[in-house]
């Protein structure tokens, strides 16, 4: 992705919770100047990759196959210094925007339609080497309701409905067609993208940028070490 690009959705994203009357916490506009600033005060921040986090899935086309989110707040795998075991999330997802098949491991989480348009989301169950299962019916939780669909069936979510997603529940999503974009929030168990995302096909999780100007906000994986 270019840089400029991911400027650019960062800058529609900011307006775009506006209009939910949605909020980021301050360190969410800390550009690379000012995070040369920022001492060990703020590792948790950066242990914990909170922030922004865009990407294309290696696909090239954001639009097409990508997603954004926004980390609010999250614990750690392996650092047991941080206490939480809860990860907080905002996402953004576009009309017809892929994020594709996977599952974690680890992570429960609710994706939750905070407001825009409808949200659809395809489940499989995972088979014991990983595959979808294309046979049993996969348990839905949503919103206080439990029940069984299809394999491969689609669960639509509109503004203010959820769906819980176990580990192990393949789960592709993307906005429905005429509805517009959607903020999502995600509450979740503590979050490690790097470890614990299992992609049906073979993904790039973490874009690859092309510097073609300089950054607006960094994302959470781009952060400089403290100083002191």
């Amino acid at each position: 992705m270019k840089r400029s690009e991911i400027n650019s959705i960062m800058r529609g994203a900011v307006d775009f919770m506006k209009e939910h009357r949605v909020f980021l916490p301050p360190f969410a506009f800390w550009g690379p100047d000012e995070w040369e600033t920022k001492n060990s005060e703020y590792d948790e921040i950066r242990d914990n990759m909170l922030g922004w986090d865009i990407t294309d899935f290696g696909s090239g086309d954001y639009y097409k196959v990508g997603l954004l989110m926004f980390t609010v707040r999250n614990g750690n795998f392996t650092d047991k210094k941080y206490l939480k075991p809860y990860a907080e999330k905002l996402l953004i997802v576009e009309e017809n925007q892929i994020t594709p098949f996977h599952f974690h491991w680890s992570k429960m989480e609710d994706i939750i339609n905070r407001g825009g348009g409808n949200l659809l989301v395809q489940v499989y169950n995972s088979t014991p080497d990983e595959k979808l299962d294309k046979e049993n019916p996969v348990s839905v939780n949503s919103d206080g309701r439990r029940y069984s669909v299809p394999a491969g069936s689609v669960v639509r979510l509109t503004p203010g409905e959820s769906i819980t997603l176990y580990p192990g529940m393949y789960h592709k999503f993307w906005g429905e067609e005429g509805k517009g974009k959607i903020l999502l929030g995600e509450v979740s168990k503590v979050n490690d993208d790097r470890v614990d995302n299992r992609f049906l096909e073979k993904t790039g999780r973490f874009p690859e940028i092309d510097e073609d100007e300089k950054p607006f906000y960094l994302l959470g994986n781009e952060y400089p070490a403290a100083k002191n």
